[in-house]
């Protein structure tokens, strides 16, 4: 593994892991407890609602205060079959929505949290096309401001990103969202992303480097077992895509490479892993795990879980 730089020159420890962990999978002591402020980041699309008011059911009655923000500072919404209790997933083979996260779900929805998100394409820099005629100078520009946005993220202490179908679209292949992430990365800390989000930390990675900052770590993520065969949509479009645009499974096995580990736990309820700075839970049944891992790794110093 090598180093990495951010912010003036300063330089990180050589291992890209942000904070020791113990055998306890506690980090060690002297590890400070930043401030109660989380960033969530949330498709235009659509997320799936237990995936966002789950984890934020444990942030809420802990104090913290929950920042929104979405690809284009437009209102997000739920996906309508996280707000219908009774839903059925088919793969599953079982209702995946109940009338408890169903009914939290639609107030949330309507209520005036996600009105003013941060609009995250006029906070982060887009990172210069290789043939423009002023690349160089461009180029020095975008790690310029995207040093300042980065010492911007000090006053979070972690970042959600909520899935469903709708991050495939605008959050998966953002440019300006990697660099949100690798900016907490860098900074060691917490960032916790569930089902089709996870794939946001596969492709996050430096410009000049390219390998992902998940190789070598153990992290889960929609499995094979439990993609559909038909029926993906989101919100804004029309259409049936059929099957989701990608299996993520084959892709984090191969982000991950042979010194890390996906781990599918197929036929198990939960997949829920803790490999600190990176938080993922496979899907909609992990989402209330998933905050409470949050809580615990924030305040308790929890650094490893589920492996």
């Amino acid at each position: 593994m090598v180093a990495i730089q951010f912010f003036e020159g300063v330089e990180r420890k050589k291992s890209l892991r942000a904070h020791e962990v113990d055998r306890r999978g506690l980090c060690q002591k002297g590890d400070p407890i930043m401030g109660k402020k989380i960033l969530a980041c949330v498709s235009e699309y659509g997320y799936w609602g237990e995936e966002l008011v789950a984890p934020l059911e444990a942030l809420d009655a802990h104090g913290y205060e929950i920042v929104f923000m979405t690809p284009k500072g437009k209102r997000a919404h739920a996906l309508p079959p996280s707000m219908e209790a009774g839903y059925y997933d088919p793969p599953l083979h079982k209702v995946v929505t109940d009338e408890r996260y169903a009914k939290m779900t639609r107030d949330f929805d309507s209520s005036a949290r996600l009105d003013n998100p941060v609009n995250l394409s006029t906070w982060f820099p887009v990172r210069p096309y290789f043939n423009a005629p002023n690349f160089g100078r461009d180029l020095e520009a975008y790690y310029a401001v995207r040093d300042e946005r980065w010492k911007e993220l000090e006053q979070y202490e972690a970042l959600l990103l909520p899935g469903g179908s709708g991050p495939m679209i605008d959050m998966v292949n953002n440019q300006q969202l990697h660099d949100v992430i690798l900016g907490f990365y860098a900074q060691g800390r917490l960032i916790a992303a569930e089902c089709y989000c996870v794939t946001c930390l596969a492709f996050a990675r430096e410009w000049t480097d390219r390998t992902s900052i998940i190789r070598g770590r153990h992290v889960t993520g929609h499995a094979l077992e439990y993609d559909y065969k038909d029926g993906t949509g989101v919100l804004g479009v029309d259409a049936n895509f059929g099957p989701p645009f990608y299996p993520l499974e084959l892709i984090l096995r191969d982000a991950v490479g042979p010194e890390g580990k996906y781990h599918g736990g197929v036929g198990h309820t939960l997949s829920t892993i803790l490999d600190y700075p990176f938080l993922t839970g496979r899907s909609t049944q992990d989402a209330k795990l998933v905050g409470e891992l949050m809580v615990k790794a924030l305040e308790s110093g929890l650094r490893r879980y589920g492996w």
